[in-house]
């Protein structure tokens, strides 16, 4: 199957020479235009920016060096091929030094074009593709998340696709997953991001109150009304609405609030007029909101009206590395913040963060290490400096809901014979695959870990016997 055909824009002052370009290039797979001035390049780049840029240097408005420049300081995803009828050394190391890929001299074949156009447009497909593959498989940040899990990048592309729509999205996930951040990132993400972000704890709210917070009140409209209130719906007229803790709204509220996602229309308490307002919704829960319904306490009609674009952040725990990349972040942050030493953790202490079932996700690993700069100071972090609940204990190791480690047999609580961490890690997943016939998901699922952690610790030993 042929490959798409690609865009080449022609910027030549000389109309003759403008059509014979055309005429060479009729035999490439590639649509070739025509402008006459650097204004008007400018202006067409700027619409929809071609794959291949063919640019005269002496143009009747503009120098093409100068559109040359505009063209890289845009980032603008166009390779330039550079034409003129002054063979300067001094011009072509400028043209290249500005970033043209090529330079011509007039007069030159139609085989030259061809040629460079056509090694213009392979390097541009080339270089889509690579930049498309990062984006699928190499970002390990994204708009305020870190990670580079696979579970991750599934998140990402979800909130990349969702965020140009007006599509309610209905955010899921334990406290601590990154419910706001997920709302802030399609914020940001979405036409929408010059006008106002307005967030609702529906939780942190009085239920008696929550009504004129999120659609506003009149003057008067109850006792303590001194003023008018606008609302949250109407502060963030034109831009998003996040909706934390959905779920912990009552009835008579979701009734109002499924009334305004019908009409696009909010009434203030107090008010007859309904007012036009123009905002995306987000919400969140750390509840299963189809068990909310089930129970009676979440209006069902409400929730298909919500439930358009559902995101499910997973818990941490099953983010696999992506423990260890996020507590390096935070490392590095707090030690920069209070003049610390620290820029690393000894190999112990990362297996215990992994190894850790992180019931409060995020936010706990960030307390954790935080707690970890304030009260010690070194290059390294090591196990003793860990909270209680990630230290081994008395011959027992990590204190963990999702990976209980215990000390062999022969080892007496409270002796000195503490083993290592690493060494405890080790026998304790090498008993479980044995006790699972040699079946790593169901030794994995014991455990309560990922099929992946087991893998990669399998083939790390594998590599190298000395690891312990």
């Amino acid at each position: 199957m042929r490959s798409p055909r690609g865009r080449v824009l022609i910027v030549e002052d000389a109309p003759a020479l403008a059509e014979t370009y055309v005429e060479y290039l009729k035999t490439e797979n590639c649509t070739a235009e025509i402008v006459g001035n650097g204004r008007l390049a400018l202006a067409a780049i700027s619409t929809l920016p071609p794959d291949v840029l063919v640019l005269d240097v002496n143009l009747p408005d503009i120098n093409g060096i100068d559109v040359l420049r505009e063209v890289r300081s845009r980032g603008l995803p166009t390779e330039v091929v550079v034409i003129t009828g002054q063979a300067s050394v001094h011009l072509a190391v400028e043209s290249m030094k500005e970033g043209a890929l090529d330079f011509l001299t007039k007069p030159f074949t139609a085989d030259r074009l061809r040629v460079t156009v056509r090694n213009a447009l392979e390097r541009r497909k080339l270089e889509s593709q690579v930049a498309a593959i990062q984006e699928e498989v190499g970002r390990d940040r994204f708009c305020g998340f870190i990670g580079q899990s696979m579970v991750m990048q599934s998140i990402y592309r979800i909130l990349q696709n969702a965020a140009a729509s007006k599509a309610t999205v209905f955010v899921t996930g334990e406290s601590g997953t990154g419910k706001e951040l997920c709302a802030d990132a399609l914020h940001k993400l979405s036409r929408r991001s010059e006008k106002p972000f307005v967030a609702i704890n529906c939780a942190a709210i009085p239920r008696d109150l929550l009504e004129s917070e999120v659609f506003g009140h009149a003057k008067g409209a109850f006792t303590g009304a001194t003023s008018d209130r606008a609302g949250a719906a109407l502060q963030a007229n034109g831009g998003t609405l996040f909706l934390d803790e959905i779920c912990e709204m009552d009835l008579g509220l979701q009734a109002k609030m499924l009334r305004f996602l019908q009409t696009g229309t909010v009434q203030r308490v107090g008010e007859d007029k309904p007012r036009a307002v123009d905002v995306r919704i987000v919400c969140a829960t750390n509840r299963d909101p189809q068990a909310e319904v089930a129970a009676g306490r979440f209006r069902e009609d409400l929730f298909y009206r919500l439930n358009v674009i559902p995101v499910d952040l997973p818990a941490l725990r099953e983010r696999d590395d992506d423990i260890v990349l996020i507590a390096r972040h935070f490392l590095h942050q707090y030690a920069g913040e209070d003049h610390k030493r620290f820029a690393r953790f000894a190999a112990d202490v990362e297996a215990a963060l992994m190894a850790y079932a992180w019931p409060g996700n995020v936010r706990e690993l960030q307390n954790v290490v935080r707690n970890i700069v304030v009260l010690n100071d070194g290059e390294s972090v090591d196990l003793a400096m860990l909270p209680r609940p990630l230290q081994t204990d008395g011959g027992s190791a990590v204190r963990s809901p999702g990976l209980a480690l215990r000390a062999s047999p022969g080892t007496v609580p409270g002796s000195t014979d503490i083993e290592p961490l690493d060494l405890v890690v080790r026998r304790t997943i090498e008993q479980a695959i044995a006790r699972s016939d040699g079946n790593v998901p169901k030794a994995a699922a014991a455990l309560q870990v990922s099929p992946s952690t087991l893998y990669r610790r399998l083939q790390a030993w594998q590599a190298d016997p000395e690891i312990k």
